[in-house]
């Protein structure tokens, strides 16, 4: 793979012709966390439901249970939104499962050549690997959805051992205001149908990787609970054959 993939920057108008009026999409070219950035602006009373920050680079980018995350400019798609669900707060919980979902389904519509899946709770895999993830936090009347997905990385650049990227994968699409466009309206779709009522888990279930599998999980307080993982609750928990649920933790698939 050439170390020279493109690395077109970010450009709104081209987003926006992509995407329906309930998005709005900003670019920033560096910023600390698009997250932390969206929170401000929700306790200011600033945001809207359908807003979108977008950046080229974060300097304190952050995962699921407050790892860093950074990565080299240009070489990812970063990006937070914020919106307020019709659905009662105590359902909301199942929402990061739907954004992977969206995030799966955008890519196999850019590329079907290319298969992801999804890890329980966050993580998007493409051949095992880990090639995104999101995190959500509530915030006023809604929520805010961190989306990282790696796009022109390269080897060198890979956060972790057990990273790839669209690139390493020849996935055919690196264009990232594309990818981005096509994310949302993916998740415009499926929110408008979750918002409707409709059960969307078993689509979840087609993708999960961790259904089916003997997962190690830890838990906050450092407890491990080990089981084969047999489904996916309402509130999006992991359910185990044992009839245990996982609302948070760290997975591991066993082998």
């Amino acid at each position: 793979m050439s170390t020279d993939t493109p690395r077109p920057p970010l450009d709104t108008v081209q987003i926006s012709e992509k995407i329906s009026r309930y998005w709005r999409v900003s670019v920033v070219e560096v910023t600390g966390s698009t997250q932390e950035d969206l929170l401000n602006l929700v306790q200011r009373a600033e945001a809207r439901t359908g807003d979108v920050l977008v950046t080229n680079y974060q300097s304190a980018g952050r995962g699921r249970l407050d790892r860093t995350f950074e990565a080299p400019q240009a070489s990812a798609l970063l990006f937070s939104f914020y919106i307020q669900p019709k659905r009662d707060q105590s359902e909301w919980s199942l929402l990061p499962l739907i954004v992977g979902l969206s995030a799966s389904f955008a890519l196999s519509t850019l590329d079907p050549q290319v298969t992801s899946s999804l890890k329980w709770p966050n993580d998007l895999l493409i051949s095992g690997l880990k090639a995104g993830g999101m995190i959500a936090q509530t915030a006023g009347n809604g929520i805010i959805i961190g989306v990282g997905i790696n796009v022109a990385m390269q080897e060198s650049e890979l956060p972790v051992a057990h990273a790839t990227s669209l690139s390493l994968q020849n996935f055919g699409e690196l264009n990232r205001n594309v990818i981005l466009a096509a994310f949302l309206n993916e998740f415009a779709n499926l929110l408008e149908r979750w918002e409707a009522g409709e059960d969307l888990r078993h689509l979840y279930l087609e993708r999960c990787s961790s259904i089916g599998a003997k997962i190690q999980a830890e838990l906050p307080g450092g407890v491990i609970k080990s089981g084969v993982a047999v489904g996916i609750s309402p509130n999006g928990e992991l359910i185990l054959e044992d009839g245990s649920r996982i609302t948070v933790g760290d997975i591991v698939h066993l082998r």
